[in-house]
């Protein structure tokens, strides 16, 4: 038999995968598996699983190909050195089901989760606020309405009611763990887990507050501010310390994190700390040149236009763009200059323009636009 291909592992599989892979096929063919147990598969793979999950014998079953006393017949030390042997006649109980058992062995179990005793830290909370295209370039002030967990105010947090004491669980004496011990194949296991009672900090209220029902905090809404930095990005995150909720028996205050969803702009698009725009000029102008007054998120301002200015040129106004957080400096107004050419002309203009032909050079054109008149 191949033992890699037994646990459905490659030769390079790593200790944890090859205990992985093990556990998966032993939940599933072992005998007491009421939904689909194969004692065959579940002893193939307990045997490949005895060697390969042993450094030494993995390393002589790499080498020769086999191990010494490991085979169909290897006998009680079946399920990875656990025996078995000495307990054919005892009825095993599994409790909570298999699932349990080999959890114990494996480290599932942690999986499941266990409170820490004392202070714990409150749960974080997430918010989308909107800010308008211009507060996200020079900042604002929002006020969002928050809900959440706050510290109690009649206990001050610690669950008990004014004037009575905290005193030690009688369920868990303390410990903040209930155990319970469950009889398996492997011999008699001990497990624990989080006491119900005093959700693992050990201590209880001797009444418990009639604010917070023993809790030791309470749901309220309020009113916050919140400073939106200017030059602040479309999708940005501002953390704000100790603004989410409370924590339990005491503990301090999780975190809030604010995201940042900019509007749109119908004149400027950003991009980053740049702002661009697009500024329609005259086919005269571009030829002669001009002096034309331009908008910036800063106010207006005058952008003087060569002489043959093509259209799809870019001008750079330094310093008119979007502020970058928490510093002086501010990136540029990018505009592109589109020549607008006219489709129609007054019956004078198509004169000029026939003139301003001939001028150039261009005797044999034929105008095709049309005057207003035509």
């Amino acid at each position: 038999m191949d033992y890699y291909k037994a646990l459905g592992v490659e030769k390079t599989a790593s200790e944890e995968e090859i205990k992985k892979a093990y556990r998966k096929l032993a939940l599933k063919y072992h005998p007491d598996n009421k939904g689909g147990g194969d004692e065959k598969k579940f002893k193939e793979a307990t045997e490949a699983y005895e060697v390969l999950g042993d450094k030494q014998k993995r390393v002589q079953y790499d080498q020769f190909g086999k191990v010494g006393g490991a085979g169909p017949n290897f006998g009680g030390a079946g399920f990875g050195g656990f025996d078995f042997r000495g307990f054919e006649n005892v009825n095993f109980d599994f409790g909570g089901g298999l699932g349990d058992v080999f959890d114990a062995f494996f480290g599932g179990g942690g999986k499941r989760g266990r409170k820490k005793s004392g202070p714990a830290k409150g749960n974080d909370l997430e918010m989308v606020v909107r800010v308008s295209f211009e507060e996200a370039i020079f900042g604002a002030t929002k006020e969002i309405e928050l809900t959440r967990y706050e510290t109690c105010d009649r206990c001050k947090g610690n669950g008990a009611e004014p004037g009575t004491k905290i005193v030690t669980c009688e369920q868990c004496n303390g410990t903040g763990q209930q155990v319970r011990l469950q009889r398996t194949p492997f011999g008699q296991i001990q497990t624990s887990a989080t006491c119900s009672a005093c959700e693992g900090s050990g201590r209880i209220p001797e009444k418990k507050c009639k604010a917070c029902k023993g809790e030791g905090r309470v749901a309220k809404s309020s009113m916050l501010k919140v400073k939106i930095p200017a030059g602040i990005e479309h999708e940005a995150v501002i953390r704000l310390n100790g603004k989410g909720e409370a924590g339990l028996n005491g503990g301090e205050y999780g975190d809030l994190f604010i995201h940042v969803s900019v509007g749109a702009s119908k004149e400027f698009e950003r991009v980053k700390n740049d702002i661009h725009t697009t500024q329609k000029i005259h086919l005269i102008q571009a030829v002669l040149g001009d002096e034309i007054e331009v908008k910036t998120v800063h106010g207006n301002v005058k952008l003087v236009i060569p002489a043959g200015t093509e259209s799809g040129r870019a001008f750079r106004l330094k310093g008119y763009g979007v502020p970058k957080v928490n510093s002086d400096e501010k990136g540029d107004h990018i505009i592109t200059i589109l020549v607008d050419v006219p489709r129609r002309l007054s019956r004078k203009e198509k004169e000029m323009y026939e003139q301003l032909a001939k001028e150039a050079g261009l005797n044999n054109i034929k105008p095709q636009i049309k005057s207003w008149f035509q």
